[in-house]
């Protein structure tokens, strides 16, 4: 019997968020200690809204935690047109209210659940890094109980909110150059291994038949104008669950990654150096498109 491992979820929710957070809520394999938001594809009142509208759908008892309100140093960024004004545009989830939200603040709570915990905890970041980069700067003792930070965001490629950066990077620069030189072991899961391996319109009206989970994110994945949208969806935020499940059928690569924090038009780039003798970070790069399906959908019927 496989041990279940302990995990945080730092997010943004978001539409592939809702995705990532299914598998995490209810995968036998995973442990979710929390789940904490942060100002990231809309405000962080509508993140937190979201999260737990997601924790109310599951009938979880994990605790949710709002975090961070704006990035580090850089001016808010929205994705409202990607993810719908709500963050979760088409599906009626029910009404939720603050009453079910833990006081703590995001950071406090996940520094009092590492200090607490027998093992150390993977972090699983899906949104932009400020929540992370705050822990680790506010709380150094902290990161000898982190197994590992696994982070969706970056690419070793083009980017997607601009040529050079991807979103959750361009978002907040400056606390994802604070993670990338913290010293734990990072596993970057990026655009590039979405654009691999997009999740096809016909796949995507399969899900409907899966089960409630599935249905659900049928009917917000009909709303999600993400890149590509043309050929499918790409199910970013996913990848980081499905990676740590499977590892074995992604493509990965060592590289030593910086952020570019002062450029003009290259501002939150992953600047991903494969040649360097010192590598700080596993690029998972991709998967085969069809065994992605079929590791989605098994993540998936897990859920209600």
């Amino acid at each position: 019997m496989q041990m279940k491992q302990p995990i945080i979820i730092d997010t943004d929710p978001g539409i592939d968020d809702a995705a990532a957070i299914s598998i995490a809520l209810n995968h036998p394999q995973f442990d979710l200690k929390m789940i904490t938001t942060v100002n990231g594809n809309v405000g962080i009142e509508k993140t937190t809204a979201n999260a737990l509208k997601l924790k109310k759908f599951f009938n979880s008892n994990v605790p949710v935690h709002r975090g961070a309100s704006q990035p580090l140093m850089a001016n808010i960024v929205d994705a409202s047109e990607v993810h719908g004004e709500s963050g979760m545009a088409g599906y009626e989830f029910e009404d939720v209210d603050e009453t079910e939200l833990s006081s703590t603040h995001a950071v406090e709570a996940m520094r009092d659940a590492l200090l607490q915990s027998d093992e150390p905890i993977t972090l699983i970041p899906i949104g932009p890094l400020t929540n992370i980069a705050l822990l680790l700067k506010t709380y150094p003792e902290v990161t000898a109980h982190i197994k590992e930070i696994v982070l969706m965001g970056g690419s070793a490629n083009r980017g997607n909110i601009t040529p050079a950066a991807e979103f959750n990077m361009y978002c907040d620069p400056e606390a994802a150059q604070i993670v990338f030189d913290s010293g734990l072991p990072l596993t970057m899961v990026g655009l590039d291994v979405a654009r691999s391996s997009t999740l096809l319109h016909e796949h995507v009206d399969e899900l409907k038949d899966l089960n409630q989970t599935g249905d659900m994110l049928h009917q917000m994945f009909k709303h999600y104008r993400g890149d590509d949208f043309e050929k499918g969806i790409n199910v970013y935020d996913a990848y980081t669950l499905l990676f740590l499940l499977h590892p074995e059928h992604f493509k990965v690569e060592e590289a030593y990654v910086q952020i570019e924090v002062q450029g003009e038009l290259t501002k939150g780039m992953t600047v991903t150096d494969f040649n360097s003798e010192f590598p700080n970070t596993s690029v998972v790069m991709s998967i085969d498109a069809e065994r992605f399906k079929d590791l989605f959908f098994d993540a998936l019927r897990h859920a209600k």
